[in-house]
C-alpha cells in the first residue's frame, strides 16, 4: 500500500513542499530512502522505526520504500521524520487519511516517540498557506511560532501517538500556548544614546541615518565610543512592523536562531560578525547556499567593528547587497537569491595600531594612508555618513548625561519616517536610502545655491554620480527630521560634510 504526506523543504529561506511517498510491500525487510536525501534524512530510518515501536505500534516487518518528491530538490534536516512515520502508520491503517482534509506535517523524532522542535516552521507555514494547504502539524515546540501565519490551522502534538489521534480527527488538547507575545509588543531596551559622553557630531549623524536607513562608517581613536553608538542605531529604529517582523523572523527561523520557545522577532536584527569571517559567513553560501550575516541583519544592522581588519575581498563582496539590497549566489547546482536589506554601520580606528590621539600618534602619515587605504573607493561611495570622531576631553568623561536620551531621539525619527511613509505611499520605496534615480530627481529638488554647493562637492571632493544622488538622499532625511518639504542649501551643505572622509586620509 502506498502513503502520502506532504511536508516541506528548506530552500534558502522560503520552504517548498514535498510530498512523502510511503511504499509498504511484501519482500525481505529493507526500508530505503530515495528522493536526493542528505545523511541526516538517511539517517531517520532508525528513530522512525525505534520512536514507532517505543510507541506502542507495530512497525511492519517488510520492504519499505520512502521517496521525497520532486526528486530534484535537496532535503536537508530531521524535519521529516514526523511525516514518513506517519507516511508508514498510514500505510499499515494506523492512520486513517482524510479525516482532517488538506495537510502538512514537520517534526523530528526522539527514540521514545517524543517530537522535538525543528527549524523553519515559519517558512514552511508560509508555504502552505500559499498552496492552499489548510492544516499543519508542527511539535509543541514550535506551535507558537506557527501561530503567527493567518489562515493557517495549527495543530500541536508532543508525542507520535498524540499525532495519530489529531490525523485521525481527535480533539487538539485544550492547554496550547497562545499566540507569540512579541507580536504585540516590543520590549524595552536598555541602551541609551545619554550614556555616551560627547560625540555630538556622530550623535547627529546616526539620528540622520536612522532616519532614511543610511550606512555609515565612525572612524575614531579607541575608547572613543563607537561601539557604543553603533550598538545604540537599533534602539531608535523604528519597531518592526507585523510584515516585518514575520519577514525576518522567517529568515531567523530557518537559521535556528529563534528562541526554542517560538517567539517572534520583536526588535530589528543586529549582527556583528568577527573581522575574521569568510566570504561564505558575511554572504552566505555553501552547497547548497546557506544565508549569511548580510541576510540575518535584513532590515536591522549590520555592524562591522575594525572595518580595515577585515579581508579586502570580504569588504568588496558588500557592494551588491548595499546596492540591490538582496545576494545572488550560483552554484553549479542552481542559484539562489537571499533578502539583504540592511543598515550598515561601520567602525574603524585611524592607524593599525590604534594610538588614542592624532597628536600622540606613532605612526607615519604613509603607515596611516596604507591602513585606511584598505577601504576601496567603491565601498566607500556607498556609505552615505562618514563622521571622524575626537578623543574624549576630560570634562566629557566626566559628566553623567550627555544629550538627548534614545527615547527621545526615537520619537523624532518615528515622525521623519511617517514623513517619508506619506511622500512614497504610492510606490514600494519606504526610505529615503531606497530612492530611484527618478525619485531622487522628484523628490529633492534644490535651489541654485544648493546646486552650487553640489558642484563644488562633485569638484573638490571627487564626488561620483552615485555619491551625488547619496549627497541629495542624506539631504532629504535631514530636511525631514526638520520637518521641511523643500532642500535646503543648508540641508545639502550637513549632508556634504558627511562625504570626503576618504579624500583627506588619500591626501
Amino acid at each position: 500500500m502506498i502513503a502520502r504526506i506532504l511536508s516541506a523543504a528548506l530552500v534558502g529561506v522560503e520552504a517548498a513542499l514535498v510530498r512523502v511517498e510511503v511504499d509498504v510491500a511484501s519482500g525481505l525487510p529493507a526500508f530505503n530512502t530515495v528522493g536526493l536525501p542528505d545523511s541526516a534524512v538517511r539517517e531517520s530510518r532508525e528513530r522512525v522505526r525505534t520512536a514507532i515501536r517505543n510507541a506502542g505500534y507495530a512497525f511492519p516487518n517488510d520492504r519499505i520504500t520512502v521517496n521525497l518528491a520532486p526528486a530534484d530538490i535537496r532535503k536537508e534536516g530531521t524535519s521529516f521524520d514526523l511525516p514518513i512515520a506517519l507516511g508508514i502508520l498510514e500505510a499499515t491503517g494506523v492512520v486513517q487519511d482524510g479525516r482532517i482534509g488538506s495537510f502538512a506535517v514537520v517534526g523530528e523524532l526522539a527514540l521514545d516517540g517524543k517530537i522535538q522542535g525543528v527549524r523553519g516552521v515559519l517558512a514552511v507555514g508560509l508555504a502552505c498557506r500559499r498552496h492552499g494547504i489548510r492544516t499543519l502539524v508542527v511539535p509543541l515546540a514550535n506551535h507558537g511560532e506557527a501561530l503567527a501565519v493567518e489562515g493557517l490551522r495549527v495543530l500541536a502534538a508532543p508525542t507520535l501517538g498524540e499525532a495519530v489521534g489529531l490525523l485521525n480527527g481527535a480533539d487538539p488538547p485544550s492547554a496550547m500556548p497562545a499566540a507569540p507575545a512579541s507580536l504585540v509588543a516590543a520590549g524595552a531596551d536598555d541602551l541609551d544614546f545619554a550614556d555616551v559622553h560627547g560625540q555630538a557630531l556622530a550623535k547627529r549623524a546616526l539620528e540622520i541615518a536612522a532616519v532614511g536607513a543610511h550606512n555609515v562608517l565612525l572612524v575614531g581613536p579607541p575608547g572613543g565610543g563607537k561601539t557604543m553608538l553603533a550598538r545604540r542605531l537599533a534602539a531608535i529604529l523604528p519597531t518592526l512592523t507585523r510584515d516585518e517582523m514575520i519577514e525576518a523572523s522567517t529568515i531567523w527561523s530557518v537559521a535556528g536562531l529563534l528562541p526554542r520557545h517560538g517567539e517572534l522577532l520583536s526588535r530589528r536584527p543586529f549582527r556583528a560578525p568577527h573581522h575574521t569571517t569568510s566570504v561564505s559567513g558575511l554572504i552566505g553560501g555553501g552547497s547548497p547556499p546557506h544565508p549569511g550575516e548580510v541576510t540575518l541583519a535584513h532590515l536591522g544592522v549590520l555592524f562591522l567593528d575594525e572595518l580595515p581588519e577585515f579581508q579586502q575581498h570580504v569588504l568588496e563582496s558588500l557592494r551588491q547587497p548595499l546596492e540591490d539590497g538582496r545576494v545572488t549566489i550560483a552554484r553549479a547546482s542552481g542559484v539562489s537569491s537571499f533578502p539583504a536589506r540592511f543598515q550598515l554601520v561601520a567602525a574603524a580606528n585611524p592607524c593599525r595600531r590604534g594610538c588614542p590621539s592624532l597628536d600622540g600618534c606613532v605612526c607615519t602619515p604613509a603607515e596611516r594612508t596604507r591602513y585606511l587605504g584598505r577601504l576601496s573607493r567603491p565601498l566607500l561611495d556607498r556609505i552615505d555618513l562618514q563622521v571622524e570622531l575626537a578623543a574624549l576631553s576630560p570634562e566629557e568623561i566626566h559628566i553623567l548625561t550627555s544629550g538627548d536620551a534614545t527615547e527621545t531621539i526615537r520619537t523624532r525619527v518615528a515622525a521623519a519616517r511617517q514623513r517619508q511613509r506619506d511622500r512614497f505611499r504610492s510606490s514600494a520605496t519606504r526610505v529615503n536610502a531606497a530612492m530611484s534615480p527618478r525619485q531622487v530627481q522628484r523628490f529633492c529638488p534644490v535651489s541654485a545655491e544648493a546646486e552650487r554647493l553640489l558642484a563644488a562637492a562633485v569638484t573638490r571632493l571627487g564626488l561620483s554620480a552615485r555619491g551625488h544622488d547619496r549627497v541629495l538622499k542624506v539631504a532629504r532625511s535631514i530636511a525631514d527630521l526638520a520637518g521641511a518639504d523643500a532642500l535646503t542649501a543648508e540641508h545639502c551643505a550637513e549632508a556634504i560634510q558627511y562625504r570626503g572622509l576618504d579624500r583627506q586620509w588619500r591626501a
